[in-house]
């Protein structure tokens, strides 16, 4: 069952690409207005993942309450609709403390379902989906990937060969149903509450933090060498060291695979750290391109003075 229709009603949403330091602004707006932050991000939600996926520090969360972050092990796996859950349970609880709850982060699928609801998606067909990887396995993802651009160019102009995992998925839907996954997710083109879909009953105030693009690379670029200052590659073998390997949905995460890779000895440090950027400000790019495809979502440009106040007169002004 979905979250019922005021799950979300008096949320703020600021999002922005990876980079785009829309953390620092959002805790200022928290202090400012009584929020307290749920993390729209498919990727601090484990345990153990602290560097690479630019997790709210201890004094980040001391200053103000954080939620959905370190709530999985790194083996576990998490949908969107367990999230939506989680995010409505945590919305609940904040608002009986009397304060608001403010969404922070740009993992675009969460953004869409916060914003436009789920579609009514098929079942999952384990022996199809099971096919489908070992396939990846032996041809490759790219021709996986091209596959799916033959029958469903719309989902594989948003999805990059490197996403096995959705990319596997659109073919199942496709195998088991005949139809692409596409067709099923047409109501995403809308904003649900416009058709009583939505978890909330009126727009989410929602604002995407924008650099322009040669800014926006420089400052990602400039993260991942300061991430790996930091003990990134550390992290990375700490995780090779635990019980079990990591989830499909945690392995996803930006320069995890990377780092695996030059610590089994497959590649050297200068390939590995451009390559990390180059796949990080990939992911960048789209990300741009999901939010100004989002009904609802308004870019605010980040290259101008008082960024927090413009933000807060957008919320203020949402329609």
């Amino acid at each position: 069952m979905p979250p019922p229709p005021t799950a979300f009603a008096d949320a703020l949403i600021l999002t922005g690409p990876t980079g785009s330091g829309k953390s620092a602004v959002a805790l200022e707006l928290a202090e400012q207005m009584g929020c307290e932050i749920v993390a729209l991000d498919s990727m601090t939600l484990y345990r153990g993942m602290d560097i690479g996926t630019a997790k709210p520090t201890r004094e980040e969360m001391a200053r103000v309450p954080h939620h959905l972050v370190d709530v999985l092990d790194p083996w576990e796996s998490g949908s969107i609709a367990w999230w939506l859950d989680r995010a409505a349970e945590a919305c609940a609880a904040i608002r009986a403390r009397g304060r608001r709850p403010l969404f922070v982060g740009g993992t675009p699928f969460y953004l869409k379902a916060l914003l436009c609801g789920l579609f009514d998606a098929p079942p999952v067909d384990p022996a199809v989906r099971r096919a489908l990887e070992e396939e990846a396995e032996r041809i490759g993802k790219g021709a996986l990937h091209e596959r799916l651009a033959s029958i469903d160019p719309k989902t594989a102009a948003r999805l990059h060969p490197n996403d096995v995992r959705r990319v596997v998925r659109a073919l199942e839907v496709f195998e088991t149903t005949g139809r692409p996954i596409s067709s099923f997710q047409q109501t995403w083109d809308t904003p649900a509450f416009a058709s009583g879909e939505s978890p909330s009953p009126v727009p989410l105030p929602c604002v995407a933090i924008e650099w322009p693009r040669e800014v926006l690379y420089q400052r990602i670029d400039a993260r991942v060498i300061a991430m790996l200052d930091a003990g990134w590659l550390d992290e990375v073998r700490r995780l090779r060291e635990l019980p079990r390997p990591l989830s499909k949905e945690a392995a996803q995460a930006l320069g995890y695979r990377e780092l695996t890779t030059f610590l089994d000895g497959a590649s050297g440090w200068p390939e590995t750290v451009a390559l990390i950027q180059m796949r990080t400000r990939q992911f960048a790019k789209r990300q741009l391109t999901w939010f100004r495809s989002l009904p609802g979502c308004r870019p605010c440009p980040a290259d101008l003075p008082g960024l927090a106040d413009r933000v807060r007169e957008m919320w203020a002004i949402a329609p």
